[in-house]
Order: C-alpha cells, then structure tokens, then sequence
C-alpha cells in the first residue's frame, strides 16, 4: 500500500482508457467490410525509425521516454552521454524506471528535481535497486543524515553509481591524507560532494603543489582545504599564479594566507586591481599589527561600490578613472 501510494505522487503520465476510446478500436478482422466514415477514423500507428541520431524521435513510440520528458528529462542532454539514449529505449516504465523513481523520491531528491537529476545521470536508471539501497545504508552507517544525503546525491548525481567498497576509499583517503576527525571528513565531502565522484590524481596533485612548491604545512594545508574545499580542485596554475601574487608581490605570509585561504578563489585580476589601487593610495597595508590593516576577506569580498567608500576611502568614478591606467 505504501509502494501504491508513492507511486500515484509521481508526477507522471497515467494512461487512461475511457469507454468512447473503445469506438476507436478498428474490427477485429481484416476481412470485415467498414463504412468509409469508419475506415477514416482508423488511425494507424506510426512505424517506429529505423535509424536516428537523436531520441526526441522515439517519444512517440516510447512509454518510458514520453514519461521521463514528462518528468523534466532533457533528451538533448541524455543522448550526449555515451550510450545513455540505447540504455533508455530498453528499459520499460513500469518494470524499471518507477522504482528507481521512488527510491531516489525516498532518498529526498524532490519531484521538481527529477528531471534535472535523471538528465544528469540517466544511467541510473538500469542501476540494480538492492545496489542502490545497499549504498545509502552504507552513507547512513556513516553517520550522513537524510538530509546531508539527499544533498551529496542531488548535488554529486553519479554518486550512487560508486560501490560501497569506493564510497569507503574516498572517504578513508581524505581522512587519511589530509589527517582530518571523522566527523571533519563528513563535513568536508559535504561542502563539496563532487570530492566523492571526481578524480583523485589531480587532488593528490594540488596537495603537493601547496606543500612542496608553495611551501605550506601539513596542519596548514589541513585549515586551508577544510575552510575552502575547492582548492583540491582548482586549476593547478592558477593556484601558483594567485600564491605568487600574494605571497611574493603583496608580501602575505603563509599563516595569513591560511586564515584567509577564500583568497583562492576569487580571480587574480580582481585581486590586482584592487591591490594596486590600495598601493597607489597608500592604502595597502595587510598586517594585522599596524593602524589601517586591510584583510584579504575585505580585499576580495566586498563589492566594487563598498570597497571604494569604505576601504579604499574613495570614490567608485576614482577607482574606473584607475584602472584605465593599468
């Protein structure tokens, strides 16, 4: 009962068969004489294409395409993905795609989410359910609530097609190579649940960039990817390109850089600018001991408006008139 009623949420095509549809049934007889008015209101089914490059073709043939276009699905997308438009034209509706409907329904993506979802991983889809159950209660042994994990899920949509056994690598491996509490690496993979999908060799990659080449430690590496997860997945050239900017042109130590390490990922034009213009009025000044200091938060977060009147101390017409100079 409980399954009957998930299933009548779902926000999809029900096909009905009325009485006057019964009219429309042609005789059962090929041999049967019909009037001519009869003979025109037999509609014959359209021939399923040989052969298409794209799936919006098969809609009309298609129980399980119609209903997941009906859900939000974008088909353009789908059959970009390798072999994700053949995997869709094999699976029926009602014997595999509404159980997996009501499983990610439990696991809390929204009806409104769905197709955005399904979209992004259609493969999904031909997932085994036992699999698929067997991984959230895998998260759940993890002490993830249904809340974070209807997030990782929503926001990292390959994630359930990770085995347990690769769920519990990646966790481990964070845990383990950045030395953080269990609880801390749960936190982590939920700021930024694309660390459980994505590759590991460009993190490891951005590890040692921060250590060996620009010279933090491990207990500050530890602050900085904590505070900002994206680091272990930003460009490796621009993370060089904005240390260097910091570091050795403005003169910010590591243990500045590590309170503040949002300085990464705000654009180094940004951070140019905004310095050289401090510079230019006797305004750049970022240590914390001496009158006027200027913190890289306010540096790089503020609006252009707010920056100008309240930390450069001018106006926004001076800062434009400013930067025509660069």
């Amino acid at each position: 009962q409980q399954e009957q009623a998930k299933a009548e949420t779902l926000p999809v095509l029900n096909a009905k068969i009325l009485d006057e549809d019964w009219d429309d049934i042609p005789p059962s007889s090929a041999l049967e004489v019909i009037s001519e008015e009869e003979a025109v209101q037999i509609i014959a089914e359209p021939l399923l294409p040989i052969q298409s490059s794209t799936l919006r073709d098969y809609v009309d043939h298609s129980e399980t395409l119609a209903k997941l276009v009906h859900l939000g699905v974008d088909l353009s997308q789908v059959e970009k993905r390798q072999k994700a438009g053949q995997l869709l034209l094999t699976l029926d509706f009602e014997k595999d795609v509404k159980k997996i409907l009501l499983f990610l329904k439990d696991v809390g993506i929204e009806d409104n989410q769905l197709g955005q979802f399904l979209t992004k991983n259609p493969y999904i889809l031909g997932e085994d359910l036992e699999a698929l159950e067997t991984r959230v209660a895998y998260l759940k042994s993890k002490k993830f609530g249904q809340s974070e994990i209807a997030q990782l899920v929503s926001r990292a949509p390959y994630l359930l097609l990770f085995s347990v056994e690769r769920l519990d690598n990646r966790l481990g491996f964070f845990k383990n190579e950045l030395g953080l509490s269990v609880k801390k690496t749960k936190d982590l993979v939920i700021r930024l649940p694309r660390l459980l999908t994505g590759k590991l060799e460009p993190v490891k990659e951005n590890l040692q960039v921060c250590q060996i080449e620009l010279g933090f430690q491990r207990n500050e590496i530890q602050q900085i990817v904590f505070k900002t997860p994206k680091i272990l997945t930003a460009s490796k050239k621009r993370l060089r390109q904005t240390f260097d900017y910091l570091h050795n042109i403005m003169g910010i130590p590591h243990h500045m850089l590590t309170r503040f390490p949002q300085v990464f990922n705000s654009k180094l034009l940004r951070i140019r600018e905004r310095h050289m213009f401090l510079a230019f009025l006797g305004r750049a000044q970022y240590d914390p001991a001496q009158p006027s200091y200027i913190s890289l938060d306010q540096l790089v977060s503020l609006p252009d408006e707010v920056f100008c009147t309240e930390i450069a101390k001018a106006s926004m017409k001076d800062f434009e008139n400013f930067l025509k100079t660069l």
